[in-house]
């Protein structure tokens, strides 16, 4: 056995032995956000998604996705992704106001969700989205590491943790890096394991809309034969509401 082998060996048993972490800590946690997602789908409601930075990548995984839910509507500002510049991606997460423009423009009511992806939890923008929703009268899903925020400069006064409705911990250390595991300095593993958590929550919530008779509004991949034709109605229902649906 090679050493590359044993190396890789190691890495995968670090991550799976997390994921079980991150299952295990949020079993009761995800049956309570699978009971607010089915009642905003049960109230034609919105399940709003928001990031900032590589948290954005948890919010494609919530959007327009094979198996996913119609009812998502993604909040996104360009400035906040890397792509688009890295260093001011990081100063407009840090800015005090975003969340309150990006918010009013996309509309929020009673019978949404907000999910607010955020590994620090700390910066202006994944804090002030929670506030002014949970102003709003709108539950919160706090997606991000307890320890991390605890460790991370509190720039916004408070943590997302702290001002959400329900908490997914991703157990991310401060850093995000892995391996090696005595001194990490690579493998960063929050969206692996935020995907892992969002993937959980649908799982619970195709079983729980089972028992209750409730009929999910879920894509089709377009890549399959009838992809297109079951999309059609989706589309039509949540287009209007969705402009990022085009």
């Amino acid at each position: 056995m090679t050493t590359d082998t044993v190396t890789g060996s190691d890495y995968g048993n670090l991550v799976r032995t997390h994921l079980t972490r991150v299952e295990q800590h949020n079993a009761a946690a995800l049956d309570d956000v699978a009971e607010l997602v089915l009642a905003a789908v049960q109230a034609d409601g919105m399940i709003l998604t928001a990031g900032a930075g590589h948290s954005l990548a948890a919010v494609a995984e919530t959007f327009y996705r094979a198996g996913g839910l119609a009812c998502v509507r993604p909040i996104y500002h360009p400035e906040l992704l890397p792509m688009h510049g890295a260093i001011s991606s990081t100063a407009a997460e840090r800015r005090s106001g975003l969340a309150g423009e990006v918010l009013r423009e996309a509309g929020l009511a009673p019978h949404d969700v907000l999910f607010v992806f955020s590994t620090s939890g700390v910066n202006h923008y994944p804090v002030e989205l929670a506030q002014e929703a949970a102003g709003a009268g709108c539950p919160v899903v706090a997606v991000t590491s307890v320890t991390s925020s605890a460790q991370a400069p509190r720039r916004a006064g408070a943590t997302l943790a702290e001002v959400a409705t329900v908490v997914l911990d991703n157990l991310v250390p401060p850093g995000d890096s892995t391996y090696p595991e005595q001194a990490p300095v690579t493998a960063a593993v929050s969206t692996l394991a935020t995907t892992f958590l969002w993937n959980l929550l649908m799982v619970r919530l195709v079983d729980k809309a089972t028992e209750t008779g409730v009929q999910l509004p879920l894509w089709r991949s377009a890549n399959v034969e009838g992809g297109d034709a079951a999309n059609a109605d989706l589309l039509r229902h949540y287009q209007t509401r969705i402009p990022q649906l085009g």
